[in-house]
């Protein structure tokens, strides 16, 4: 056990702080597809469209976050957003788990809810979480567009996802860690773009182009 009042802290605690750091640093590489991810975001919203979010355990709370964000505010004073994840009723859960299966968890209330031009967002450190899996796949053939969180291999998920946010990192802790970065940094534009503020992307003066 570490003494506090000597200063001395266990090496695992140390290590795994570094792990956090290098993960973090690696992470710059996988912005240019979270920008891509916020323009698609904010381009269904904008038209009228939905965020359907979901994952398992950890990554469950992780989707619940994103979509918390988005219905409540992250830095601004602003009108909510619609944004749904699809892990918080448990009868809705159950009842899909008992009649169907547990894989169709997510995947059924997709087919029920989502429409063209939403944005279907499944967390999955493994990439093969087989209801998120599935979720995603339902979103793609409704017509959604499918974006998976992920650790360093993508796996299944990323097959079925448009845009693939993948974490640098093998392990669960540093990936979880980098998708809650990741959704912050994603509310952040979100928010931005809600709230009427200038585009840092693109130049004052100057008009985006294609």
């Amino acid at each position: 056990m570490a003494d506090a009042a000597s200063g001395r802290v266990p090496p695992v605690m140390a290590a795994q702080l570094r792990e956090h750091l290098e993960a973090a640093r690696a992470l710059e590489a996988v912005l240019p597809t979270l920008e891509d991810v916020a323009q698609r975001l904010i381009s269904s919203l904008g038209a009228g469209g939905r965020l359907y979010t979901f994952g398992n355990g950890g990554s469950a709370a992780d989707a619940q976050h994103l979509a918390a964000e988005l219905i409540g505010r992250y830095l601004r004073n602003r009108r909510p957003l619609p944004a749904v994840a699809l892990s918080v009723d448990p009868s809705v859960l159950t009842c899909i788990g008992n009649d169907y299966g547990f894989d169709d968890a997510f995947a059924r209330q997709v087919e029920a809810l989502a429409e063209p031009g939403d944005i279907v967002a499944g967390f999955t450190t493994s990439g093969r979480s087989a209801n998120v899996v599935a979720g995603l796949a339902a979103g793609r053939a409704r017509g959604a567009t499918t974006v998976a969180f992920t650790g360093h291999d993508p796996g299944p998920a990323g097959a079925q996802a448009d845009l693939v946010l993948a974490v640098p990192s093998a392990t669960t802790a540093r990936t979880q860690e980098m998708h809650v970065l990741l959704l912050h940094l994603l509310s952040e534009r979100v928010d931005a773009w809600v709230a009427g503020e200038p585009d840092p992307a693109v130049p004052q003066g100057g008009t985006e182009t294609t």
